[in-house]
């Protein structure tokens, strides 16, 4: 049976190839999404994508997780370094789950070097552009197989 997936993106993220390419790079979600998607086929994977800018609807997103994925990809983006409410879904679903960063966050402005959520999740990939993504998937993958 096919391991399904649920990738979720935090604030400001659906504004990825727009917003500070610079940083965060030209690709935008839609795009990484994609790859994403012919990775998990590729795998035999089912993938789903959620993005919200409001914390409120990523916890809720998280707790409609149980008995309907086996596994969680998270990009929680600036809701990282604050929210535990976020922390607690991850936790309450113990569902196994890989924290997500385009950049190396430990190499960026203070406040970014603390990442609350993480400590909700079995791993962290960080500073890879798309490709923290891509490498999460795959480990999230192995994982479960």
């Amino acid at each position: 049976m096919a391991k399904k997936i649920l990738v979720i993106n935090g604030p400001n993220l659906n504004l990825l190839g727009e917003r500070e390419p610079e940083i965060y790079g030209k690709m935008s979600l839609t795009e990484i999404n994609e790859k994403l998607k012919e990775f998990a086929r590729k795998k035999g994977a089912d993938i789903e994508f959620y993005q919200s800018n409001f914390e409120g609807e990523i916890v809720e997103k998280i707790q409609k997780t149980r008995g309907k994925f086996d596994g969680i990809i998270i990009n929680p983006a600036a809701l990282s370094h604050t929210s535990f409410s976020i922390l607690d879904a991850l936790k309450a679903v113990d569902i196994p789950s890989i924290e997500v960063h385009l950049t190396n966050i430990f190499s960026r402005e203070e406040f970014r070097k603390n990442t609350v959520t993480a400590s909700g999740c079995s791993g962290i990939v960080s500073g890879f552009g798309w490709r923290s993504y891509l490498y999460g998937l795959f480990e999230l993958l192995d994982r479960l197989s």
